[in-house]
């Protein structure tokens, strides 16, 4: 090891703070008066500067070839008890019955209980506590979702209900899903999720809340129904491909040793001497060859594989839609509506808004997919030719993941610590009629833990690092797909230009609601 390489992590590390460590105007927090320590300016410059630097250094620092098999990892399972406690039934049983005790929570305060969604638990146990709270629980520490998949779980329960009653029969109709469909089902689920979220204005009122849940329900039943569970849970279900793509950053991995997916009906494509993140593959492995690893952070991000275009507009989709919940709360997406409304309400009359807000959802991904794919014409320019545009594309789509993941940490922070202290009185009255089970009814919302400034800083330097992994992930991966590695520091050239802009939009996109310049 050449003696600098080992100055390499100190440097990145001091890349995030050099973004922040700049000096002084004035600004409004949310909810509370804040003075910028600088321009806004000067945070995007800054911040810009950091993730062009970092490039610098790990084109120079690092080397090495992702997928090797030398990442390291620790089983957990190894550890005698921690294993036995992990897999038992003692633990998983119950952490089952309460996720479909959820579910079930859920759609019964949405149809009875009070339509208010300040005291009815539904809202905010779905947007906040389960899709934010969820979503950076397997980003940062680990999948939990196909443990704790209610539609899953109840459909498992019937199969093996089925078996005991009627050995040898199967649940589904094993109908043989049209592979080059591929994730697209997943896509236009979570798109239709998106809307929901983003341009729907009854999204948080408890009954519609619950009628969607009850929709959603249905399809993927019939989905797993038609095509058996492990199919469409790896296909159609929304939000088990979403979080299996969060779960390539999380610092932990499910692993087998055993040679089981020749005979995968999910098709996982692990075949070879491990198989890693496939749900079926581990159930049906001995006990003796199943590992429940510790991996680095974004380990499973730079790993050689074969990306199929469903797969890219699944991540690019994912980055386009938070962007869009960031944009649509700005000055910027105001004005928009304003300057369209009149000519929307003539066609649409009431729905005016909700048309302009639709038409923005699906604009922003088609903006991102052109810009990703002019990207990398250039990127597969700048190598020399060495891959076509196409497969560029393909390569690199994952290095993408920490970006959307640094802004969702970003854009959703105050929600998840500030309105998700909701969750502690309506425990005690879910359905919003009184009640006080847990005697938390009376708990009051503490808007101050957590202050404008700090949530200030955590945005700069979240989004800031997650574009320098993203960074070391896209070096990474070149140097496993170019032929020589000056090839691969010239294909990043292009991607390096793409996350600085990228960077500095999103720091501009947070600051519009937390901060406005007087």
């Amino acid at each position: 090891m050449r003696p600098w390489t080992r100055l390499a992590p100190r440097a990145l590390l001091l890349a995030v703070p050099a973004a922040l460590a700049v000096s002084p105007v004035y600004a409004h927090g949310f909810g509370e008066r804040y003075s910028l320590p600088v321009p806004l300016e000067y945070y995007l410059a800054g911040a810009g500067a950091a993730v062009a630097l970092s490039f610098a250094l790990i084109g120079l620092f690092v080397g090495g070839t992702p997928g090797g098999g030398r990442q390291w990892r620790f089983n957990l399972l190894s550890v005698p008890r921690l294993g036995v406690f992990l897999q038992s039934r003692l633990l998983i049983t119950p952490i089952k019955v309460a996720a479909v005790g959820l579910l079930t929570l859920v759609v019964t305060a949405g149809f009875l209980g009070d339509q208010d969604s300040g005291v009815n638990i539904a809202p905010t146990l779905v947007w906040i506590v389960w899709w934010v709270g969820l979503g950076f629980f397997v980003a940062l520490v680990g999948n939990v979702w196909p443990l704790i998949n209610p539609w899953s779980i109840t459909f498992g329960w019937a199969e093996g209900l089925l078996s005991r009653m009627r050995p040898g029969r199967e649940l589904d109709l094993r109908f043989e899903y049209p592979r080059g469909l591929g994730v697209w089902p997943a896509f236009g689920l979570f798109l239709g999720f998106a809307w929901l979220e983003n341009s729907y204005p009854g999204a948080s009122e408890p009954e519609i809340m619950a009628l969607a849940v009850v929709t959603y329900s249905l399809v993927t039943w019939v989905g797993m129904l038609m095509f058996g569970r492990h199919v469409w849970l790896r296909y159609g279900e929304a939000f088990s491909v979403v979080f299996g793509v969060l779960a390539r950053f999380a610092p932990s991995e499910l692993r087998t040793t055993s040679d089981r997916c020749m005979d995968c009906e999910a098709d996982c494509g692990n075949a070879g001497d491990t198989c890693v993140n496939c749900c079926l593959c581990w159930e049906r492995s001995p006990r003796a060859e199943r590992e429940l690893n510790v991996r680095p952070y974004a380990a499973g991000l730079a790993v050689r594989e074969r990306v199929t275009a469903d797969v890219m507009a699944m991540v690019l989709l994912l980055l386009a839609t938070v962007t869009f919940d960031g944009l649509s709360s700005t000055p910027l997406w105001t004005e928009v509506r304003d300057s369209l409304f009149s000519t929307t309400s003539s066609m649409f009359g009431a729905n005016a808004v909700v048309a302009i807000d639709t038409m923005g959802l699906l604009l922003i991904p088609a903006l991102f997919m052109v810009t990703y794919l002019v990207f990398s014409w250039v990127m597969a320019i700048a190598s020399g030719g060495e891959a076509p545009a196409g497969e560029m594309a393909l390569a690199f789509v994952f290095s993408l993941v920490p970006i959307a993941l640094a802004y969702n940490i970003a854009h959703f922070f105050t929600l998840l610590v500030i309105n998700g202290q909701l969750i502690i009185p309506l425990a005690s009255d879910p359905f919003g009629y009184g009640w006080d089970l847990l005697g938390t009814a009376g708990y009051v919302i503490n808007p101050g833990v957590v202050t404008a400034r700090a949530t200030w800083l955590l945005s700069v330097g979240v989004i800031v690092a997650g574009h320098i992994i993203a960074v070391y992930v896209a070096h990474m991966i070149a140097i496993g797909t170019m032929k020589n590695r000056r090839s691969a520091l010239r294909s990043q050239y292009p991607m390096m230009g793409l996350m600085v802009v990228y960077t500095m939009a999103s720091l501009w996109i947070i600051a519009q609601p937390i901060v406005e310049e007087v």
